[in-house]
């Protein structure tokens, strides 16, 4: 009698390495399931790491959807998965577009946080910018989730021997977001990971450090849940606008100034967010997957 060993099989995997204002993503279209689902989370940490493998902010995996013209999975860089991503689903649509998958101007996007209409800016044939509706900010502590009852908006946040004031507030995934006088010189990588993990998060939770220049122009960086600082994140432009909206720090529409770049973000009864994508380069590796 023999056992039966699983030899690991090679697989050429072909991606596009594309970014959305300098947070980086590796997308790949796994329709044909060729990568199964218990693979994706350590694959995700195995591609994204930088210096060792093609290195990212996250992967993007394109699947069927039954509900919308596809669906988009997002995997951090350390493997998690996450409900949705502002800069990622604006490269999931330009690459879903411009290789025939869902050749509309106007798709709808299924993610783990709901089916989200997109509106795309077509010139040469290419995508230039995408318009997202990323729906309605929810701002009940058990949906974002967050700890406790009711809303979070501008309470105290105790953080080791440090309070701010924070709100918090759900645009498909957590967010935390804190104002303070200027986001240059404050230090982030003390302070992000802290409130990433802080009990008051079940699932950990996003960060923004944002600072004010008027009612229409905000600066903000960015401590993302899974990956550390990022040079831009879409979801955390959104909440950190309607959050300064809340707070009457800004009107209903604004710019919001991240480290890679500029997002437009409109706050009425929903939330349109408007930005460019880009792809870098396209790409194969050869992955052993059991």
């Amino acid at each position: 009698m023999t056992n039966s060993v699983t030899t690991p099989s090679p697989i050429l995997l072909k991606f596009w390495k594309m970014h959305g204002l300098g947070n980086d993503y590796i997308v790949v279209d796994n329709r044909d399931e060729t990568i199964e689902e218990k693979s994706l989370g350590s694959l995700g940490k195995r591609l994204c790491e930088r210096r060792f493998s093609v290195g990212a902010d996250g992967l993007l995996i394109i699947s069927e959807s039954s509900v919308a013209d596809s669906k988009m999975r997002i995997f951090n860089a350390d493997g998690s998965e996450a409900e949705m991503c502002g800069n990622g689903i604006r490269c999931f649509a330009k690459y879903c577009y411009e290789n025939g998958i869902v050749r509309k101007k106007e798709m709808k996007v299924e993610t783990l946080a709901g089916v989200k209409a997109l509106r795309l800016n077509i010139g040469n044939c290419e995508v230039k910018d995408v318009q997202v509706n990323m729906g309605r900010a929810i701002f009940e502590r058990e949906k974002i989730p967050m700890v406790g009852e009711g809303k979070f908006i501008d309470e105290n946040l105790k953080v080791g021997e440090q309070t701010f004031k924070a709100t918090c507030l759900s645009v498909g995934n957590p967010h935390c977001v804190i104002f303070v006088d200027g986001v240059e010189g404050f230090p982030l990588e003390a302070f992000g990971p802290k409130i990433e993990n802080h009990r008051m998060f079940p699932r950990r939770v996003n960060v923004e450090f944002v600072q004010v220049f008027n009612k229409h122009e905000l600066k903000v960086r960015v401590w993302e849940r899974g990956v550390g600082e990022t040079l831009a994140c879409g979801t955390g432009a959104c909440a950190s606008a309607v959050a300064a909206k809340v707070l009457r720090k800004a009107g209903n529409k604004c710019i919001v100034h991240l480290l890679g770049g500029d997002l437009s973000i409109q706050c009425d009864d929903e939330i349109y967010m408007t930005g460019p994508a880009e792809k870098v380069y396209t790409g194969e590796i050869c992955l052993e997957v059991t």
